[in-house]
């Protein structure tokens, strides 16, 4: 949990500046809306999607994994499967249209998250092999 507090600390002045160049608008990109103009579904959707799913419940999900879980597994998955998330829930939930390429597009995760958590044989080198025969 350590490194999740650093992450966090470190995180959080990058966050608040990104947040303040929004809200006063970056060239030609428009200001987001005021804090004090969100109605309280937007305030629901950042406090519990954003920032308990997302944020706080799946970091400590993801610190957990690398806990129990080989580094080579465990971030392809997990950094795989949000964009999988976000073609499904915005096709499920807010009627985004599913074509062609974003079906391909969920496929191929879904085979990638699949080949990286089946359990493979580990196949010796030929060295090895060839030394235990002679």
């Amino acid at each position: 949990m350590t490194a999740l507090l650093i992450r966090a600390l470190v995180a959080l002045p990058v966050i608040v500046l990104a947040w303040w160049l929004m809200v006063k608008g970056i060239g030609t990109l428009d200001p987001e809306p005021s804090i004090r103009e969100m109605d309280l579904v937007s305030w629901v959707k950042v406090v519990v999607g954003s920032g308990l799913l997302a944020g706080a419940i799946g970091i400590i999900f993801f610190y957990v994994a690398l806990s129990v879980g080989d580094l080579s597994v465990v971030k392809p998955v997990a950094f795989a499967v949000a964009p999988l998330v976000a073609v499904l829930l915005g096709w499920l939930v807010l009627g985004e249209t599913m074509d062609l390429r974003k079906v391909a597009a969920v496929l191929l995760i879904v085979a990638g998250v699949v080949l990286l958590s089946v359990q493979r044989p580990v196949i010796e080198s030929v060295d090895q092999t060839s030394k235990a025969v002679s």
